[in-house]
């Protein structure tokens, strides 16, 4: 049975008013924005997932367990986790420390230590209420991209039986097709994927040539500019230096886009100062709650009122096919019960209600 305070934030949740901008979207005009949060729900007896201040101490921790870095090496990572505020430079160097030196940067132990770190995940899955939402929402056409490098949708997804697909920046053509649509089940890891350290973006050359390659950013760029990005469990992605690269600080005209963040509103003052900063970028700040367990449920529940949503074209389909195909029998009917050779042909009134012309 529920416990009294998971009864509460339930109903406190039922309650809770969603953006009508936001629920009013069709499932197809979202690319979802996928960050730790999401899977710091989903699987939290995994530390490393949760942010990446968690993720380099547990490769610490597990290259100190297989003996692959000097005592020394570690204790020194440790300080730097604590004091450096770019963690990107601490990783890179981390991989850098227990790589080849012959000047090739592929990982040697750092994969191990990544494999000790993450392994078997599918096993630490206990909240799946996040990934069966982005599931639903995917199936009716939401895109997904994310910074994790955790494959946590992905293998729920194969278990619900969906053709899951992991894809990483380095592949053009790939990426090429995601953009475009055609690759329905495809989440795009712009920071690659724990399973190939060699594809793994840890600094600003890890995406250098992505940048450059001038197809590549106009397809993603265009997906900022036409789709409305929803970020779920995102705190620090808009500071990540490529997704600024990709899309934040190279799309123009702002404040004409129409994108969401959802985030836990533990200050006021800081909540409404954000949501101000943010508007200037396009992005209207949401606040799912006041606790981190009220996360699940407000995105299952906001999902359920997207999906909701029905197409135009379905809206069209229901009015004028289905209303029209009677309207025109019955008028056939009369026609020939009157004596009537040839039909009237049947015309379309404005409010989408046959009338006889």
């Amino acid at each position: 049975m529920d416990s009294p305070e998971g009864a509460t934030i339930r109903s406190e949740q039922k309650f809770r008013k969603f953006l009508k901008s936001l629920v009013r979207k069709q499932p197809q005009d979202l690319l979802l924005v996928i960050g730790t949060g999401v899977s710091a729900a989903v699987a939290p007896g995994i530390p490393a997932l949760c942010s990446w201040r968690s993720c380099i101490e547990a490769v610490l921790g597990a290259a100190e367990q297989l003996e692959v870095l000097h005592p020394g090496d570690v204790a020194e990572f440790r300080n730097k986790v604590i004091k450096e505020r770019d963690l990107l430079v601490v990783a890179h160097d981390l991989i850098r420390k227990m790589s080849p030196r012959t000047g090739d940067t592929k990982p040697n132990f750092f994969q191990d230590c990544l494999m000790e770190v993450f392994d078997n995940l599918e096993q630490h899955i206990q909240n799946p209420v996040v990934l069966q939402s982005i599931l639903r929402l995917m199936e009716r056409g939401t895109m997904v991209l994310t910074t994790n490098y955790d494959n946590l949708l992905e293998i729920f997804g194969q278990q619900q039986g969906k053709p899951m697909e992991s894809l990483d920046l380095k592949d053009k053509d790939k990426v090429l097709q995601w953009a475009r649509g055609h690759v329905k089940y495809g989440v795009l890891h712009i920071h690659g994927l724990y399973t190939d350290p060699c594809g793994m973006v840890l600094d600003p050359s890890g995406y250098k040539d992505v940048t450059q390659d001038p197809e590549v950013m106009e397809v993603l760029q265009n997906l900022y500019r036409t789709k409305s990005f929803l970020f779920l469990g995102c705190g620090e992605t808009l500071r990540d230096q490529i997704f600024q690269a990709l899309f934040l600080y190279t799309v123009k005209n702002k404040v004409d886009l129409e994108h969401y963040m959802l985030v836990l509103k533990e200050n006021e003052d800081h909540f409404f100062k954000l949501q101000a900063d943010m508007l200037l970028h396009g992005i209207k700040v949401v606040s799912y709650g006041d606790c981190f367990q009220q996360f699940p449920e407000y995105v299952q529940d906001l999902a359920a009122q997207i999906c909701k949503q029905r197409s135009p074209d379905a809206e069209r389909v229901d009015s004028t096919t289905l209303l029209g195909t009677s309207c025109v029998d019955c008028a056939k009917r009369k026609l020939g019960e009157s004596g009537t050779d040839s039909p009237k042909r049947i015309k379309q009134s404005d409010n989408d209600i046959p009338t006889l012309e």
